[in-house]
């Protein structure tokens, strides 16, 4: 393996960065110990000609960085896992109606729009499909839609042998506390800022081993962040918005700040100015990982 070294700069297009992790220590290490700033592509990332929610698209974010990529599982009337963010299909694909409302094979005869609304060849992909593929690639966080159960996904990640590399989101304590009880060897995404949410998590006997601490979309105060490395736990802030706006404006050096101020994690948009911004931080402070490998 070769590893990701303080002196290399970022690589072009052409070089893929992996995340290769074995087990779920593996991804303990690389968020608590290690430390490694990380860029999170939401849905994807966002660019013409590669839809969310789209293997391709993800392939994509691998060129810019070590990646976790943020995705939406739904579920389709025969109860096939597929990546898809709205409860319609009409924005994001060539096909009208509700996911519910059809079989995966037919939703097999649309194809995938970018975010301009252009028609591409990619076809929507099931969550068994993005866990094959993302095996020592990726790093994921799956946002899993109102009315998919939670055993079934639990039943695709245990089948793909994906907890190394894999983390469920949740919104709330009663969500947490649902998904831990199935499965509480696999890691979290929980939304919380500051003591207040982690006391809850806990009174809903919700670990905090494995949680990552989803901030927010705004800058947290210098005591959430002191309160959450304190206590060991990875912090993901959302750029997707206003601060993502602001550094198209003024500067992707605002990614930049944003790492130094202790956040491990951006969730991003703009996932290849982020991706940036982090390789360059890793790089000033000399930053390596044993999980990180350029191909």
């Amino acid at each position: 393996m070769v590893l990701l070294s303080c002196e290399k700069k970022v690589a072009s297009t052409s070089e893929n960065y992996a995340v290769v992790l074995k087990s779920v220590h593996d991804l303990e290490k690389l968020l608590k110990e290690e430390q490694y700033p990380l860029v999170s592509s939401h849905r994807g990332g966002d660019a013409e000609g590669f839809p969310e929610n789209c293997i391709e698209t993800f392939k994509r974010a691998t060129t810019f960085g070590p990646s976790i990529v943020e995705t939406d599982v739904a579920m389709t009337k025969d109860s096939v896992l597929v990546l898809m963010h709205d409860d319609r299909i009409d924005r994001t694909s060539t096909g009208k109606g509700f996911v519910k409302d059809y079989n995966y094979s037919e939703l097999r005869s649309f194809v995938l729009k970018d975010f301009t609304g252009r028609k591409t060849a990619h076809k929507i992909p099931t969550l068994d499909e993005a866990l094959i593929w993302g095996k020592e690639k990726v790093i994921y966080t799956l946002d899993v839609k109102r009315g998919v159960p939670y055993e079934k996904v639990v039943e695709c990640i245990r089948k793909n042998t994906a907890e190394p590399y894999t983390a469920v989101i949740t919104y709330n304590a009663g969500q947490a506390r649902a998904f831990h009880t199935l499965a509480p060897d696999i890691w979290l995404s929980v939304s919380a800022n500051g003591e207040e949410d982690i006391l809850r998590l806990k009174k809903y006997k919700v670990s905090t081993d494995r949680i990552m601490a989803f901030v927010g979309i705004t800058e947290p105060s210098a005591q959430t962040i002191a309160y959450m490395k304190n206590r060991r736990i990875p912090m993901i802030l959302g750029t997707i918005g206003n601060l993502d706006k602001s550094a198209r404006v003024n500067g992707d050096h605002l990614y930049y700040a944003l790492f130094e101020k202790g956040i491990n994690i951006l969730s991003a948009d703009r996932n290849g100015a982020a991706a940036q911004q982090a390789l360059d931080f890793a790089r000033d402070r000399g930053l390596t990982s044993e999980f990180i490998d350029t191909k």
